[in-house]
């Protein structure tokens, strides 16, 4: 039984807010991700400002996908007994150094003492229109950005003891926003790749009542890989050509890999972060 799917299954029965990056309201778009100590990274792996800059991008990750742009910041840290003031500057200069990047400002959040570091971000973000999960449609193109399958084989090194570049997407995620906002008009749904490729189409195909015909064989490593934090979505072929020339622009390579069919898609891939 998949744990997650249940419990998000007993709120979302009644809530036409749930099953995208974010719950969008109005103009608005909520979204939140947590980022545990020993559940999303351990503390031998990454400095404490690399941990920042991680947990603020993978948030800030959802409301691109959702053709949303960041605006507010709440944050939530349990912060270590044994934390020096030295550790807390650290921790505070990755998570500004990301929100002056994106133009986000950090209006408040909460803090309580911990034996372990955890952290929890809300971010508030303004889309004039947004993208949803269940907008696919007969015959779009799938496709995502990037390459995958790295992410998954800097986590098993990490795990087994050995070092990773301060370059990997694992340690620090690698957003596209400036190209996605230039091709959000010619999109039919959105999301990024957070736990693994195929996972997210089950959800993709779950939100959108369709199946995927691939085109060519994806293998587990790449199909499975966590942490990516590429982004997945779907648009007309007739659209492709202006994709295409955008992504060239943008230095931002595309994986066109399937079509939206009627049907739907399952995978037996399994959502955990740390197998």
């Amino acid at each position: 039984m998949n744990k997650e799917d249940f419990f998000i299954n007993e709120f979302t029965k009644n809530s036409k807010f749930i099953g995208d990056d974010g719950a969008l309201i109005g103009e608005y778009v909520y979204s939140m991700d947590a980022f545990f100590e020993n559940v999303h990274f351990k503390k031998e792996w990454m400095s404490l400002k690399q941990i920042a800059k991680k947990s603020m991008l993978i948030n800030i990750s959802d409301a691109i996908a959702m053709n949303s742009k960041p605006k507010y910041a709440l944050l939530s840290v349990a912060i270590p007994n044994n934390y020096t003031k030295k550790n807390l500057k650290e921790l505070a200069s990755g998570f500004k150094e990301v929100a002056k990047e994106y133009g986000i400002k950090i209006i408040g959040g909460d803090t309580i003492s911990n034996n372990k570091l955890d952290i929890s971000i809300t971010i508030i973000s303004k889309t004039k229109k947004a993208i949803l999960r269940s907008g696919v449609k007969k015959n779009d193109l799938v496709c995502y950005t990037g390459e995958l399958g790295n992410s998954k084989k800097d986590l098993n090194i990490l795990l087994s003891g050995g070092k990773v570049s301060k370059k990997s997407k694992f340690i620090e995620p690698k957003l596209h926003a400036k190209f996605f906002y230039e091709i959000s008009k010619y999109l039919n749904s959105a999301m990024d790749i957070s736990d693994g490729l195929f996972f997210e189409l089950e959800r993709l195909s779950k939100q959108s009542k369709k199946g995927f015909k691939f085109f060519y064989n994806i293998d587990k490593n790449t199909g499975s890989s966590g942490e990516e934090y590429e982004l997945l979505f779907t648009f007309s072929e007739k659209n492709k050509p202006k994709i295409e020339k955008i992504a060239n622009k943008h230095n931002v390579k595309l994986n066109i890999f399937a079509r939206a069919e009627k049907g739907k898609y399952r995978c037996d891939c399994i959502n955990h972060h740390f197998k």
